[in-house]
């Protein structure tokens, strides 16, 4: 070899050395990068759903969100079917919604199916807005332990509970109005009439339920929640609506603020925490929970007229709308 092939190769086999260390280096920042971000989360205490990094569900479709979800509850009757899950079912669906709402939704669904249930993303096609909806996925009991859908494009800041879908009439459409109306919701949602199944589907007095374990959840988060209800004409006529915090010995400002918006939009108020009055929800098992967690919980009693078709209704909806937009942007 010649001295002229030799300098060549020299050089060459520098110039490649350096070409491969500067690969190395560049290789090393990527990953250091893309380390933190995936790294990065929720502060604790914080609801990581909704989160860039939240796993998203399989299942996905379009939907209208409203009549999905009305359909469900048209067809719940005094009479149907309803027993609630065991021991074993409610522990394993309290940690099927705990991933769920700590954005790990494939790991929700892989728990959740043994009970019948599934995780779906829908997009709502008159909004366009995504929610992941936790529904049975067949006939079967758990078609009869209800929904929670939670808003999927918002961090999680406030519940909507509709404990007695069709028998407090139209209590279901205006969760689902909330809902629609007001990022960082969720709406939980039982699945019988309150008188089905001999009475045990009232899930507003039995800590056995579906529907009491998904609010404690929410409560553990420390997501306030709004319980809707409504009264016949014949219970009372003084009011409009009953406003309380079930056995909290204080009321939250956002609250009293809830009971002056509707009282200056016509709608006459018993504030259950100055006032003895009636159906102040003292006995509600979820407003028992919330009381021993310091969580924020509000039992809303409407009578009909701010329900449904009602002439109150806008007025009762613009109000609740106000406290949770407050919540939300808490």
């Amino acid at each position: 070899m010649s001295l002229g092939t030799r300098s060549d190769f020299v050089i060459t086999s520098q110039l490649l050395a350096r070409v491969f260390s500067l690969i190395g280096v560049l290789l090393v920042v990527s990953g250091c990068q893309a380390s933190s971000g995936t790294s990065s989360g929720a502060s604790p205490g914080t609801s990581t759903h909704a989160s860039p990094h939240a796993s998203r569900p399989k299942a996905r479709e379009a939907a209208d969100l409203r009549g999905r979800v009305l359909s469900y509850t048209e067809d719940l009757a005094p009479d149907g079917p309803y027993s609630p899950p065991d021991d074993d079912q409610r522990a394993r669906l309290a940690e099927g919604i705990g991933s769920l709402l700590e954005g790990d939704a494939r790991e929700a669904g892989r728990l959740l199916a043994p009970l019948g249930l599934g995780v779906t993303r829908l997009t709502d096609t008159g909004s366009g807005r995504r929610y992941d909806e936790v529904a049975a996925t067949g006939p079967g009991e758990s078609a009869r332990w209800g929904r929670l859908y939670l808003d999927a494009d918002s961090p999680l800041r406030w519940s909507a509970q509709v404990p007695h879908p069709v028998s407090d009439r139209d209590t279901e459409e205006l969760g689902v109005r909330l809902l629609e109306r007001t990022p960082g919701g969720a709406l939980v949602l039982a699945g019988a009439h309150r008188r089905a199944g001999h009475g045990d589907a009232d899930v507003a007095h039995r800590e056995d339920s579906a529907f009491h374990g998904i609010v404690l959840e929410l409560q553990k988060r420390g997501v306030p929640g709004i319980q809707l209800h409504g009264f016949a004409e014949s219970t009372t006529d003084r009011y409009d609506a009953v406003l309380s915090t079930g056995t909290a010995g204080s009321t939250p400002g956002e609250v009293s603020a809830l009971a002056d918006r509707m009282e200056s939009r016509g709608l006459r108020i018993c504030r259950g925490w100055t006032a003895h009055c009636p159906l102040e929800g003292t006995t509600n098992v979820q407003g028992r929970a919330a009381g021993r967690r310091h969580a924020t919980f509000v039992h809303l009693e409407l009578a009909p007229g701010a329900r449904g078709d009602g002439p109150d209704t806008d007025a009762a909806a613009d109000a609740v709308a106000g406290l949770l937009s407050a919540w939300a942007s808490d």
